[in-house]
């Protein structure tokens, strides 16, 4: 549906991708349960492993199902192509892999969910890659950390756990005078807030285990391309612009152009990483997505409700939404995320880490789970649980300070959160 009319988003989260069953007219993508695809014949499956065609091999590598799903999130978020995998995480490593080596760093907001810091402060190291942490609040700052063996930017637009919004403009024009990737999680915001691409990312991660999905079933993770970097411009990115010794040295931005990064995210990425997403976590995410925007909006709808209710309560210090004039992220709203904040942020609670444990426990209809992005309703502690393997430091500065907890706001009747909220804060201050 990308090559006719500009369809609206709404229109395209149903449609973008996929297409009646060829087999059986079924209109539903049907989930393609299988590990191998039949060729046609020798020289059809050669064609296929040198890249000279494109199809399906195994389904470690490309799943019709998951094709679908690919090109739909590819579409919503302005990109030229995606590639899905297992988790979230694990899209984070796959959109890393092609730009990094030993010995080279990427440039990190210090504001996202705790996972990610563990994975880009300790994990990558393995890999004998670096992560420099900086406030990207401060710009300058940003472009002091970039160094010769800086090879990407990475932030999220609406952060977890505070919910608070990057510049991501202000940071694209960073990465674009240092000649680097701008990688954008665009996970809490989803393609329906904010399409980063459009504001100068280069890359684009989802874990689609959240709001792309929707119903807290199956864990995913895609990484979109927006097919505008320069691979070529200069040497720092060998591994697209140099030739590849397992394709007989062909050189994928010159072969593949602008689905350069895409194409190498599946026949290098998931070949040898293997972090393949399964054609069931798929089909579940493509229902998610036809409902995300009427989803998204309720999200938005409630959260604002709520977090000035949480405002206005004397048992609460701070409330972290955007979407409130309090903050100083609201100009930054209408600006990046222009349909709303969000449904994700946190709030102080007044006594502490102990009346935070009182209140996650007192709760009713809110589920104390680590996930974000459900229709449900969620709440968890972070510093003694997402953020419990970092220090204060690091917990205050991700947004998940002892005193706080993370609400993802979900999308049951307003007046019913509130009331659970109510009743909570009042056992919490006994």
């Amino acid at each position: 549906m990308t090559d006719g009319p500009k369809y609206g988003f709404d229109t395209l989260q149903i449609h973008a991708g996929a297409r009646p069953d060829p087999a059986t007219g079924s209109r539903q993508t049907p989930i393609y349960q299988s590990t191998a695809y039949v060729f046609r014949d020798a020289e059809h499956a050669a064609a296929l492993f040198n890249l000279q065609e494109v199809g399906y091999i195994y389904s470690r590598l490309t799943n019709p199902t998951v094709a679908v799903l690919q090109e739909r999130i590819a579409t919503l978020e302005g990109g030229v192509g995606g590639v899905c995998c297992s988790s979230g995480h694990a899209a984070q490593i796959m959109a890393l892999f092609p730009l990094m080596a030993p010995g080279l760093n990427v440039v990190v907001s210090t504001r996202l969910y705790g996972g990610t810091v563990t994975q880009f402060s300790q994990t990558i190291k393995r890999f004998g890659w670096e992560a420099t942490f900086v406030d990207f609040d401060d710009l300058d700052a940003v472009k002091a950390a970039i160094d010769d063996n800086t090879r990407a930017i990475f932030c999220e637009s609406i952060a977890n756990p505070g919910g608070y919004i990057t510049d991501l403009d202000a940071i694209a024009a960073i990465a674009d005078s240092a000649e680097i990737p701008l990688i954008v999680d665009n996970t809490t915001a989803t393609p329906y807030l904010c399409r980063p691409i459009e504001h100068g990312a280069t890359l684009v991660v989802h874990s689609t285990t959240k709001y792309l999905t929707g119903n807290g079933t199956v864990t995913g993770g895609c990484v979109v391309d927006s097919g505008t970097f320069d691979w070529s411009a200069n040497d720092k990115f060998p591994s697209l612009s140099g030739p590849e010794p397992a394709y007989h040295g062909m050189k994928f931005h010159e072969t593949f152009g602008p689905l350069a990064f895409t194409f190498h995210g599946i026949a290098i990425g998931l070949r040898d990483l293997g972090m393949t997403m399964n054609p069931q976590a798929a089909h579940y995410t493509l229902m998610g997505t036809e409902t995300l925007s009427l989803r998204m909006d309720r999200h938005v709808e409630n959260a604002t409700r709520i977090a000035k209710w949480l405002e206005a309560d004397d048992r609460v210090e701070y409330v972290t939404y955007a979407g409130l004039e309090s903050s100083p992220y609201f100009d930054r709203v209408a600006k990046i995320c222009p349909r709303g904040a969000g449904g994700l942020f946190t709030f102080a609670v007044k006594g502490g880490y102990d009346a935070c444990v009182k209140l996650v426990n007192a709760l009713e209809i809110f589920s104390h789970v680590a996930n974000l992005g459900d229709a449900r309703s969620l709440i968890i502690h972070s510093a003694s649980t997402t953020h419990r393997q970092l220090t204060v430091e690091q917990q205050r500065a991700a947004g998940a300070a002892p005193e706080v907890v993370r609400v993802s706001i979900g999308i049951e009747d307003a007046e019913d959160l509130i009331a659970d909220l109510d009743q909570a804060l009042s056992k919490a201050a006994n």
